[in-house]
């Protein structure tokens, strides 16, 4: 089933449903962007329509919803501690690209199918989480490349949706959500999704442990010991960047009252990869480069079987101070690969 809706009726839904679940999508904050008089697009809450970004790509991914960049999840009292309420226990309905859906599938492997672990604090929010999808360009954007990463298409959704001047046309997918829409104008409008990106990215086929190793000590991980300066900001943007550290904060210095936190991690900045002793693994831009990459198109696919961690949204490439292309980058690496293979023989 589909509609085709004016913008003001789809203002009047959103607070409809609004009032039974929290709705978040990409919003703009203007003048608070990286640089002087610059916006940033990034996930919070909305009640209306004309709060959504639907024409632009966001600067941080959707993940900020359900892994915020901090939060804290208990306080502390001379020993005793309890947990933070949740002031607010509705359904979450986040708005989403293809790639933002797809990314939360990641998080699942991780933090829900990890040898058995369950993440308690991922798992209560995740478990109110539904999407709507945002119907992408049809080649998304210049830095995309989610075709190659197989993460252009998803079925995860209630609804989709696609904005043309003032109309705005509906997939209903969940059957649950047609009451809101019903009486209006039907359409047969159904999502179309990205069948080709501007940027193509070959990923390397490592097929045995004695090629991974050759990989490490690849020269074009060097040329990133100069480039890379390990900012972080990459993975921060990162819709699959899962990793956090957690530490206390005390009220004041002398009482033992406080609160423990959560901060997302990053294994571009320094401390990330340090043991007891001040043993570091990976001290250099290069080593940090390669880690991630492989991370992202090797290691968690290896893993967990199915598909790579890395989604193709763009937003490293297009985030990094330096231009630092993580796609470009692939590529090298597919064909050093190839080269390793073929000496190998």
């Amino acid at each position: 089933m589909g509609y085709q809706i004016k913008m003001e009726e789809f203002d009047r839904i959103l607070k409809e449903l609004g009032k039974e679940n929290r709705i978040y999508a990409p919003k703009r904050f203007p003048k608070q962007g990286r640089y002087s008089d610059t916006d940033v697009i990034r996930y919070d809450l909305i009640t209306s329509a004309d709060e959504i970004v639907f024409h632009e790509k966001s600067t941080y991914a959707a993940k900020e919803v359900y892994h915020p960049i901090t939060e804290t999840v208990l306080y502390f009292t001379d020993g005793d501690y309890r947990e933070k309420k949740v002031l607010d226990d509705r359904p979450v309905i986040i708005f989403g690209r293809a790639c933002d859906i797809n990314a939360i599938k990641r998080f699942d492997d991780i933090y829900l199918k990890n040898g058995g672990y369950e993440d308690y604090y991922y798992k209560r929010v995740r478990e109110k989480v539904k999407f709507v999808l945002i119907e992408c360009p049809p080649k998304g954007w210049d830095t995309c490349f989610c075709v190659s990463m197989e993460s252009n298409k998803t079925d995860n959704y209630i609804f989709g949706v696609k904005v043309e001047d003032e109309n705005i046309f509906i997939e209903i997918k969940d059957q649950n959500f047609d009451k809101y829409f019903s009486g209006n104008l039907e359409n047969d409008y159904h999502v179309s999704f990205v069948e080709e990106n501007e940027r193509v990215v070959t990923i390397p086929d490592i097929p045995d442990k004695e090629i991974q190793n050759k990989v490490k000590t690849l020269d074009m991980w060097n040329e990133f010991d100069k480039r890379c300066l390990m900012c972080g900001s990459c993975t921060v943007v990162c819709s699959t960047c899962t990793c956090f550290t957690t530490y206390d904060v005390n009220y004041t210095p002398d009482t033992d009252a406080g609160e423990r936190r959560r901060i997302n991690a990053s294994c571009h900045v320094d401390g990330f990869a340090d043991l007891a002793g001040g043993h570091s693994f990976r001290k250099k831009g290069g080593e940090r480069m390669r880690f991630k990459v492989m991370h992202k198109i090797h290691d968690h696919k290896k893993r967990f079987g199915e598909y790579n961690m890395c989604v193709g949204c763009g937003r490293c490439d297009d985030r990094c101070p330096v231009f630092i292309s993580f796609s470009t980058t692939v590529n090298r690496l597919a064909k050093e690969v190839e080269k390793l293979k073929k000496e190998g023989k």
